[in-house]
């Protein structure tokens, strides 16, 4: 009798435990935050068709942490930054939003890639676990209008580099310019913008569209259309790898129309697989030109070679420098404990937040995009320059 007594006690109290334990589990263990360690995590597509891209920003992000780790850490606290493979998938970044939050405990999340894949996070990392998420590498107008608690950006939209670019275009004396975009919704939304920004400067500039099927690689019909047209400057909406393939196509039914581009056709992978066709090119980017002799941007270069041996010093892994750098010259504000609901408060009120590499920042209660601004780059002897400095887009419809 004794036994089965003790035996149904052991029963009850272990379920009890387990009950307290899974309670516990719902909440962030480290939304507080730890006094000598500030805890974030983030996600990158490490494997998978888009590792060429979460790798380097990851890279990038890690170089910067690992500086301000090895010169002391932010007032003191060093930074222990968990990343975990997205693998570019919604409902895999999920399940390491999870495991992020409930397990690593982080305070927030710094510096994630992926556009769906953060936002499907959201109603569990902001809404549920009131969790930050900071200077992600993605995202789009719906994030920021309304401004939404704990989701702060500095990446400018891409419908507003596309009205930098039909600003551009304009004032460069263009009359007759040709959007060559990709298909799909997204890059047809983006394309939309040029045309309203570039009759602004000149109502009678004429902006036609011509839509290119998606991962197209043969662009010989394409370029036959382009000469049709006859137009005074292309605009390219594509990203890198078609960009390429335009331009080589271009060199070689010799069509010479200039050609501009938003940030993803400013990348050394455009270089490297265009060559000498891409020349001349102009772009738009979110930071500065990593080949520039600027002492933030060697400062990126010097510590690129230190800490992450054998990762380009390139645009992408830039965007992932300059979003931890903002991270953290924010979180240098803080007097106390660096918690989920500080991290919140900072941002809030962060203003003038210069990285070096990027736009100057500016954040309020009720705006949590840093910046709408963009640098001008162009391809001269091989290799991306910087042209004047950032300037911000003309105001869209």
């Amino acid at each position: 009798m004794r036994r089965r007594t003790t035996r149904a006690l052991i029963a009850a109290l272990a379920a009890m435990l387990a009950v307290v334990a899974s309670a516990c589990g719902t909440k962030n263990p480290s939304a507080v935050g730890d006094g000598n360690v500030i805890k974030i995590g983030a996600w990158y597509p490490l494997t998978g068709a888009l590792a060429s891209f979460g790798i380097p920003e990851r890279a990038g992000a890690d170089a910067y942490f690992k500086s301000v780790n090895a010169a002391g850490g932010i007032n003191g606290r060093k930074i222990d930054w968990v990343v975990k493979d997205s693998a570019f998938d919604p409902q895999q970044t999920v399940q390491v939003a999870r495991r992020l939050v409930d397990q690593d405990g982080v305070v927030a999340i710094v510096a994630a890639n992926g556009t769906a894949q953060s936002q499907a996070t959201f109603p569990f990392v902001l809404d549920q676990r009131k969790v930050p998420v900071l200077n992600p590498l993605g995202g789009d107008a719906t994030w920021y209008q309304p401004a939404r608690d704990g989701l702060f950006g500095l990446q400018t939209l891409y419908e507003d580099q596309a009205a930098a670019l039909g600003d551009w275009v304009a004032r460069d004396g263009a009359k007759k310019v040709l959007v060559v975009h990709s298909d799909p919704a997204a890059f047809v939304n983006v394309a939309k913008e040029i045309g309203p920004a570039a009759h602004k400067v000149d109502p009678s500039v004429r902006v036609k569209q011509l839509k290119v099927k998606f991962q197209t690689s043969d662009y010989s019909p394409v370029i036959s259309k382009v000469k049709a047209e006859k137009p005074d400057a292309v605009v390219m909406i594509l990203a890198s790898a078609e960009a390429a393939s335009y331009l080589k196509e271009a060199k070689l039914q010799g069509l010479s129309t200039p050609v501009y581009g938003y940030a993803p056709v400013a990348a050394q992978s455009t270089l490297t697989l265009a060559g000498k066709a891409a020349e001349g090119v102009r772009a738009v980017q979110l930071v500065k030109s990593p080949n520039d002799d600027d002492p933030a941007v060697e400062e990126f270069r010097a510590a690129m070679a230190k800490y992450e041996k054998g990762q380009p010093a390139d645009f992408i892994t830039l965007w992932g420098w300059e979003a931890a750098k903002a991270f953290v010259e924010i979180a240098k504000t803080i007097d106390g404990p660096v918690t989920s609901k500080a991290l919140t408060a900072a941002y809030d009120k962060a203003k003038a937040v210069d990285t070096g590499v990027g736009p100057v920042l500016n954040f309020s209660t009720d705006n949590h995009l840093g910046t709408r601004d963009v640098q001008k780059v162009v391809v001269r002897n091989g290799r991306w320059e910087s042209q004047g400095d950032f300037f911000t887009p003309p105001t869209r419809d």
